[in-house]
């Protein structure tokens, strides 16, 4: 990132960048062939709260397999957003283009080759909403739709997806949570360092989850707590449990609680966790089922008595990113306070693999893949800095500005 663009990175990616504690480099592993079942697996976080005038939601597209297509384009049909004056919505991804005279009707995004999807992986197309006034006499809702296009596809049935924009009069908590597929060994211990050492992920071979939550609601989350599912073949390492974690019998699941913890509107903070890959899977393997779930305990209102006195206390799972300000809630838009994930098993190894049929990988995977998007609202200008299993992407969309 250019030093000029630092006092930007104040959430989401673009705080974890700025403090220099993930690269992105290398490239991804492929699977030979370029046949595949893409999908739109989710349009999530389209509901906005009254409070918020700029959020991120995300299309989550997958790859089904066995190969990995040589191009992918996604389309976003905004022809039924008919209030554009008070309402944008755009992906905020490199390579988008948008088409009408009077408003945007249809966005056409090409994406990158090295953000194109191997087997058993997902990419999410960020998207971005904003309220162009400060409010908005009554809710509004539109529907936009979500398709992918690619020559290499063999199952159109499952291209495209719906979802229901809404601009709420509704106050509230609004959490989201963003979790990169797994694809190299990282050390619980490195992952604040400023270039931590990765390697290919092999079975037997201990790496970290890592997940960015972010509040996006107008109100300040009071305690938080997540809960995190893992792949079979993967279990939490026992020899760096947190203590803030209790574990399943099995390892495989853990609920983790930030009792203390309060978020403030647009701020965030990142989990890690440590797990290990058994080491008799099969490889090279995509081992899909990851999950994390995140919940406010409850909220207040975000006052500038209440932000003055927050509680900024941090269990040892999670960290702030550089950059950042230091009973269940009910969440504004939960569509987006889970996020799945896969871990990537590049390397080989013997074993019975995974009976519920994961979808093989080859080729050596290199880099470390990060990803966590944030959307920031800057001396007008939205700035968007959006990184998503592949690699960082900056976004000026310099003609998309709120009313002042």
């Amino acid at each position: 990132m250019k030093p000029h663009n630092r006092p930007l990175a104040r959430l989401g990616a673009a705080a974890l960048l700025a403090s220099g504690a993930f690269t992105a480099v290398g490239t991804p592993a492929h699977a030979a062939g370029s046949a595949a079942d893409l999908s739109v697996t989710a349009v999530v976080g389209t509901k906005v709260a009254e409070g918020t005038r700029i959020k991120t939601a995300y299309a989550k597209v997958t790859n089904n397999g066995p190969g990995t297509p040589s191009s992918l384009v996604v389309k976003a049909d905004t022809s039924k957003v008919d209030h554009y004056g008070e309402v944008a919505f755009f992906p905020a991804a490199g390579g988008c283009s948008g088409e009408g005279a009077d408003k945007p009707v249809l966005w056409t995004c090409v994406v990158p080759e090295e953000q194109i999807p191997g087997p058993g992986e997902t990419v999410e197309l960020p998207i971005v909403m904003i309220k162009r006034v400060p409010d908005v006499d009554e809710p509004y809702s539109a529907p936009v739709t979500l398709t992918v296009e690619s020559p290499d596809d063999t199952n159109p049935d499952n291209n495209s997806a719906t979802a229901q924009i809404e601009i709420s009069k509704e106050s509230g908590v609004d959490l989201g949570v963003v979790v990169p597929d797994v694809k190299e060994q990282l050390a619980f211990d490195d992952v604040l360092k400023e270039d931590p050492p990765t390697g290919p992920l092999n079975p037997g071979d201990a790496t970290t989850v890592l997940a960015f939550v972010e509040n996006q609601g107008d109100r300040i989350a009071d305690g938080l707590d997540l809960k995190i599912a893992l792949p079979k073949g993967v279990t939490f390492d026992d020899s760096i449990q947190v203590k803030e974690c209790e574990y399943a019998a099995d390892l495989r699941s853990a609920d983790c609680r930030a009792g203390l913890l309060q978020l403030a509107p647009r701020e965030g903070v990142f989990g890690a966790f440590p797990v290990k890959v058994a080491a008799g899977v099969e490889a090279p393997v995509s081992l899909a089922g990851g999950a994390v779930t995140v919940s406010a305990r409850g909220e207040l209102p975000a006052t500038e008595a209440n932000l003055a006195r927050k509680r900024s206390a941090l269990p040892s799972f999670l960290h702030r990113p550089g950059g950042s300000r230091a009973a269940q809630a009910g969440d504004v838009d939960p569509t987006d306070n889970r996020d799945d994930f896969a871990v990537v098993v590049t390397g080989g190894g013997e074993g019975g693999g995974d009976d519920e049929g994961p979808l093989p990988v080859t080729g050596a995977q290199t880099g470390l893949v990060v990803g966590v998007g944030g959307a920031v609202l800057v001396a007008g200008v939205a700035m968007f800095l959006v990184a998503r299993r592949r690699r960082v992407v900056l976004v000026t969309p310099g003609d998309e500005k709120p009313t002042a």
